[in-house]
């Protein structure tokens, strides 16, 4: 049974504090598992929600400060040390090759795993998978930034009662599917549209273009929300949005379900950022993340 679901593993900005970890997220996508943007603490927040280096198939950076990327040396001598027997595949903004090439060589190890660095270095499609296309975006930053979108391809639904209808069984369906047409009857008579499910994942940005671009439509934006609305001047000086900010960007796309993330320390209410975000307009569903939740993508359409 396919699983789909984030895993919180930090949500903290800047610095971690009692209640909060770096940040960390891994996405379980059917059989393989994307991590993105793995701050400090996050081999320890993987043993915690029961998340194994195994578990690893993709690491995505958006940029490379700390916040987002000083775990990313323990995560990858993990990866070593238990000799995945898979290749990891890394993507990161190619301006910050140095960056990882230190982190990923910060200590001695003996490297066991092939780790595939494919640098991020205009927008579109960074690559392909059986079951989704991996898309990045420029966003507004001090320092380059990208965003991450999975995006999977729209089929078709085959509906059990029009097979029968038309007598269609067993091997025929999949040969129906195959060839869109079997003894006069056609795909479009027995089956409907399916969209694929579409996730985005948006970190330390100002509003932009690129945010717009990764939340339309999707069932999941993960996006930051560093700080409240009153504290918006802040927020642009900064290259962060506001709880509001990002709460009108997943309304204006009409996003299935929206999880706010990376909370600046300065705020004690982690509930102020619900209200504002309805008070944004906001009406789906709504997660305001905590280290260690699991959130399920919404079901299919």
């Amino acid at each position: 049974m396919s699983v789909r679901e984030l895993v919180v593993l930090g949500t903290a900005s800047q610095v971690p504090t009692r209640h909060r970890n770096h940040n960390g997220y891994l996405l379980r996508w059917d059989g393989q598992g994307l991590l993105f943007d793995p701050g400090e603490g996050t081999q320890r927040q993987m043993l915690r929600a029961g998340v194994a280096a195994h578990d690893i198939d993709r690491i995505c950076i958006t940029h490379f400060h700390g916040d987002h990327s000083l775990g990313l040396a323990g995560v990858i001598q993990r990866i070593n040390l238990d000799r995945v027997p898979h290749p990891v595949t890394a993507h990161y903004p190619a301006s910050g090759e140095r960056f990882f090439d230190r982190l990923r060589y910060a200590t001695a190890y003996r490297e066991t795993v092939r780790i595939a660095q494919r640098p991020v270095a205009e927008d579109g499609e960074l690559d392909r998978s059986a079951s989704y296309v991996l898309e990045a975006r420029r966003l507004s930053h001090p320092v380059e930034s990208y965003g991450y979108r999975l995006v999977e391809p729209d089929a078709r639904r085959m509906l059990p009662d029009l097979l029968a209808d038309r007598g269609i069984a067993g091997p025929d369906i999949g040969r129906l599917q195959r060839a869109g047409e079997l003894n006069g009857v056609t795909l479009d008579e027995v089956s409907e549209f399916r969209p694929g499910q579409r996730f985005a994942f948006v970190m330390d940005t100002r509003l932009c273009e690129g945010v717009h671009a990764l939340a339309e439509g999707v069932d999941m934006l993960v996006i930051e929300s560093t700080f409240l609305d009153e504290d918006v001047q802040l927020a642009t000086d900064h290259g962060h949005l506001t709880a509001g900010q990002a709460a009108r960007v997943a309304a204006e796309a009409n996003v299935r379900h929206l999880v706010l993330t990376h909370f600046s320390q300065r705020y004690a209410d982690p509930d102020e950022f619900a209200r504002q975000a309805r008070a944004a307009g906001f009406a789906g569903e709504l997660t305001i993340a905590r280290d260690l939740l699991r959130v399920p993508l919404p079901k299919r359409r």
